[in-house]
C-alpha cells in the first residue's frame, strides 16, 4: 500500500505541473482570439455604419479587483469600442498642439461592452526575422527612424516612459462615455481607429501602418514571467507561451502567431 501512494504522489508531482502548462496554453490563446475578436467587431462596426471606431487598450492590476478610477499596472488587459455618432473623425490629425485634447468624448457613443482578459500582460517583444510564418519569423511592424517598430505596437502600455507607441496625450478617449461627461473610470490613450472605408491606424500618428501588433504574455495575477533576454527593452524574449497578434493597415486582417 505504501508503495502504491508513493507512486501516486511521484506521478501528480510531475502531471500536475503539465496540466498547469496547458492550461497557461489555453489561456494565452483564448485571450489572443478575443483580443483578435474586439478588433473585427470595432472593423465590422465602421464599415457597416459609414463611421469612425476606435478601440482603447489599457492594463489595469489584475491581483486586485478593478477599481474607479482604475489602478495602473500589469495582469488585466482591458478594452473598450467606442464609435463616432455622426460619422466625423473626432479630432485633427494635423494639429501640432503639444497635450491639447482634441477628441470630443461627448460626440462618441459605446459598442458592446467592456472587455477584460484576466492573467495578460502587453509586452514589447523582439521582432521576427520577416522571413516565414512562425512566431520567430513573422513579418516586422512598420519602423521609423526615430522610435524603430514601436510606433506600430503596442506594449506596457502604462509604462512611465512609454515606449510604445509613441506618447499621444491629444487624442484619448474613456470609459464610460457620454453627455455630460461621466467621471472617468479607464483613460484610454493607446487606441487604434479604424476607418469607414476598413483602414486600422495606430495612434502613434494615426498614419496607416502596414502591420500593427499586438504582443500578449501570461501572468498569474500581476506576477509576470522573468524574460529569457532583453530585460528592460524594447526587444524582450521569452522562453515560450507567448503570442503576437497582427493586423494589416489596409486590409485591417488579424492574424494570430504563437509560440
Amino acid at each position: 500500500m505504501l508503495v502504491v501512494i508513493g507512486i501516486i504522489v511521484l506521478l501528480m508531482v510531475i502531471v500536475v505541473p503539465a496540466f498547469n502548462s496547458l492550461k497557461g496554453a489555453g489561456d494565452i490563446t483564448n485571450a489572443a482570439y478575443t483580443v483578435k475578436g474586439v478588433l473585427e467587431q470595432a472593423r465590422t462596426y465602421a464599415k457597416a455604419n459609414n463611421t469612425y471606431t476606435w478601440v482603447g487598450l489599457y492594463e489595469e492590476d489584475g491581483s486586485v479587483p478593478s477599481t474607479s478610477p482604475a489602478t495602473l499596472g500589469s495582469g488585466r488587459l482591458v478594452m473598450s469600442i467606442v464609435a463616432s455618432k455622426d460619422g466625423a473623425q473626432g479630432f485633427r490629425p494635423d494639429s501640432a498642439v503639444s497635450g491639447t485634447n482634441f477628441f470630443d468624448i461627448t460626440k462618441v457613443v459605446q459598442v458592446g461592452k467592456l472587455v477584460k482578459i484576466e492573467n495578460v500582460h502587453l509586452p514589447l517583444f523582439a521582432s521576427g526575422t520577416g522571413t516565414g510564418d512562425t512566431f520567430d519569423t513573422r513579418p516586422v511592424p512598420d519602423s521609423n527612424a526615430f522610435t524603430g517598430t514601436n510606433d506600430s505596437r503596442f506594449g506596457e502600455i502604462n509604462a512611465a516612459t512609454v515606449t510604445a507607441p509613441t506618447t499621444n496625450s491629444k487624442f484619448p478617449f474613456q470609459y464610460p462615455v457620454g453627455n455630460p461627461t461621466p467621471p472617468t473610470q479607464y483613460a484610454f490613450k493607446k487606441a487604434l481607429q479604424f476607418s469607414p472605408r476598413g483602414e486600422c491606424r495606430i495612434n502613434s500618428t494615426f498614419d496607416v501602418r502596414r502591420i500593427v501588433e499586438v504582443g500578449l504574455l501570461q501572468t498569474r495575477a500581476n506576477a509576470t514571467p522573468v524574460p529569457s533576454g532583453g530585460a528592460g527593452t524594447s526587444a524582450v524574449t521569452f522562453a515560450g507561451n507567448i503570442v503576437a497578434v497582427q493586423i494589416t493597415g489596409f486590409g485591417s486582417n488579424v492574424k494570430i502567431y504563437r509560440r
